[in-house]
């Protein structure tokens, strides 16, 4: 024990270095911050961008009318990267944070078509599991060394193979092989250097894991699987599906970005109108407390108060002003943004389309078999079901044992020298006698490995049984998810559109009601606060009927969206860009080689198909008689009053009106 203890009061050893300690590189350089260094490139459009329009720009600026379909023309054009309209000034902006796993790009389906890692190859990845393996060797070696039964021994010895390898799309695999072998040694035989080797095929077909074209076109060749590393996901269908879904999150992104612009565009309209009524109110106000100044004092119901409260309410008018046209900024800077165009490139973006006013009345229907059919996040996880049903498949086959036929032929060969130049050698050379193939070898058999319970396989199987009910679960209810995103997009169509229509009855009524107080006022018979009174309710009930304008149409496109048409009804559709001009010349040769190659049945097949162009079943959905809901008696008290469509309101500015997109 005592030992023990001098052994733990030791203390730590004396260590000596060569050169002085210098712990200030680890206090500055380790953990200072430091800075890539690339090729960086400004963007142009930033660096051409003047400062922001602000409310204090004297200068005149131009105005850049611009319709809606031109925008959505912008958008596409420029939206190599794809933005959105919620993540713009938030702290936790993708675009800023996570560009490389929440962003998406033109170069996303590309990106996954020309994938190798395991769990994201694309189809090119995945057939190159069937191109030819070239493998060489070439190794010299000598060695000395004294022997009991010989005495000193000194051998030479080279070795030279080829190989070509390829699997096949039934799973079987072929090697065509050739080996050379040269040894030159002091020892006592035949010849004191020679040549030996030989040349054949070998091929490998599997009877029952792993065989066959459906096995390997869903998880690629079994001789290629690394056990519980690889899985049964490699194959070229896989990959295929891997390369659709990337082209619906890419459709997906787009869709979103037609909306976002849309509603950004209606924004900027109503930003525009919102600042036209404040301009209004603004010189009402400012004639109101004109007229009341003059007056004040000079006649005998007009007190200093009423020119104060004239005063009053202009300066907030102007602040309203203000605001207003603070806000057309923010707005067209939001477009500009889902535009990707420049902060301020001297112009500001005016709409000009005119807002849909008249009633749009959609079937519930065809509607709802529309959105059945076309809406993007269903094909997504349709494809995803197909996937995990094609590996399912793939997972039962490997519940089978490993029974592989094996065969091979070799011609064998050996000579004193390589080529046959010496008549007077006694065997010729390797080559004469592997030509002469009087020497031949031969194998056939079977290998079988059986993982006695099969419990990895068969958990495997269990996984994707669960995996496809879970997906297939989860199909349903996106499909009863969208059917009700669908019924509160019906329901804010006929929000909109009646809160607009009752809004624009108000907005008749103030406008009548400030007709008739003017004159008065200016008679001396009506009082300064009843009259501003009446140009704030003018002003505010014109800004409430052109929001409602703004929400209509804004809900009409997100019912194009709910349904899954709102690319069609922006005349968008998702292609495949060009290509480069070698890109064409390579597969037309291709295809070339393909229609003129003579078809081999024994080793091509015809698989079904498991994916179409065209819808295979259109849903129709239709309201059952028995759960129709009752027929209700609505009626409204007073005489028939006007509609939007039949007149509009007296503004400055944008003038309100159909555009006339309607749908039944």
């Amino acid at each position: 024990m005592a030992f023990a203890g001098a052994g733990c009061n030791h203390g730590q050893p004396k260590i000596d270095y060569f050169g002085e300690p210098h712990a200030e590189v680890c206090k500055t350089n380790a953990t200072e911050i430091d800075h890539p260094v690339i090729e960086e490139c400004p963007n142009p459009d930033l660096l051409a961008s003047h400062k922001p329009h602000t409310i204090r720009d004297r200068a005149r600026t131009q105005v850049r009318d611009m319709s809606l379909a031109e925008t959505v023309h912008i958008a596409l054009q420029n939206s190599e990267v794809i933005r959105s309209a919620g993540t713009f000034l938030a702290l936790g902006n993708s675009l800023l944070t996570n560009p490389d796993g929440a962003v998406r790009t033109v170069y996303d389906p590309a990106i996954q078509e020309s994938g190798v890692l395991f769990g994201g190859r694309g189809v090119e990845a995945a057939l190159a599991d069937f191109d030819v393996q070239y493998n060489s060797v070439l190794n010299f070696s000598g060695n000395q060394n004294f022997n009991n039964s010989f005495g000193f021994q000194d051998t030479n010895a080279a070795e030279f193979s080829n190989a070509l390898s390829k699997n096949f799309a039934n799973g079987g695999s072929i090697q065509v092989f050739n080996e050379i072998n040269y040894l030159r040694t002091n020892t006592p035989g035949l010849f004191g250097s020679n040549y030996s080797g030989a040349a054949g095929v070998t091929y490998r077909q599997p009877l029952l894991a792993g065989a066959g074209t459906e096995y390997t076109r869903i998880a690629g060749p079994i001789a290629n699987s690394f056990g519980g590393i690889s899985g049964v996901s490699q194959g070229v269908l896989i990959a295929k599906i891997n390369n659709d879904l990337a082209i619906s999150d890419f459709e997906l992104a787009a869709r979103n970005l037609m909306l976002d612009v849309e509603t950004a565009y209606w924004d900027l309209y109503f930003a525009y109108r919102q600042f036209d009524t404040a301009i209004a109110l603004r010189n009402s106000s400012l004639d109101a407390w004109r007229l009341t100044k003059k007056r004040a004092g000079q006649v005998e119901n007009v007190l200093p108060a009423d020119e104060a409260q004239a005063r009053n309410t202009y300066y907030a008018s102007r602040s309203i002003a203000e605001t207003a046209q603070s806000n057309i900024f923010t707005a067209e800077t939001r477009l500009r943004r889902l535009l990707a165009l420049p902060v301020n490139d001297g112009t500001v973006i005016r709409p000009i389309d005119e807002p849909v006013t008249a009633e749009v009345l959609p079937d519930w229907e065809v509607s709802l078999s529309d959105a059945m059919n076309r809406r993007v996040e269903l094909r997504r996880q349709k494809w995803n079901i197909k996937s995990l049903e094609l590996q399912l498949v793939a997972a039962q086959d490997l519940t089978q044992p490993r029974l592989d036929a094996v065969g091979g032929y070799q011609v064998n060969a050996f000579g004193e020298n390589l080529f046959d130049y010496n008549n007077g050698s006694p065997s010729g050379g390797y080559f004469s006698s592997l030509g002469s193939a009087d020497q031949t070898g031969w194998q056939a058999g079977v290998q079988m490995n059986v993982p006695l319970g099969f419990r990895a396989a068969n958990a495997q199987v269990r996984n994707y049984e669960l995996r496809v009910a879970r997906a297939r679960k989860l199909l349903a209810a996106q499909e009863l998810e969208i059917g009700h995103e669908l019924a509160v997009a019906f329901q804010e169509v006929d929000r909109s559109y009646q809160t607009m229509r009752s809004n624009y009855l108000r907005f008749i009524a103030a406008e009548e009601d400030v007709a008739g107080r003017e004159p008065r006022f200016r008679l001396g018979e009506e009082l300064i606060d009843v009259l501003l009174r009446a140009y704030e309710r003018r002003a505010q009930a014109e800004q409430t009927y052109y929001e409602s304008v703004t929400q209509y149409n804004q809900a009409l496109a997100t019912l194009q969206l709910r349904r899954g048409t709102l690319l069609e009804y922006n005349g968008v559709h998702l292609s495949e860009g060009p290509w480069v001009p070698d890109a064409y010349g390579d597969a037309a040769r291709q295809h070339k080689a393909r229609s003129y190659a003579r078809p081999d049945d024994t080793l091509y097949h015809d698989p079904a198909a498991f994916s179409t162009d065209y819808k295979t079943r259109e849903m129709r959905y239709s309201t059952p008689k028995s759960s129709s809901p009752p027929e209700v008696e609505s009626f409204e008290p007073g005489e028939p009053q006007p509609t939007p469509a039949d007149e509009k309101p007296k503004t400055t500015g944008i003038s309100a009106g159909a555009l006339g997109r309607t749908e039944s």
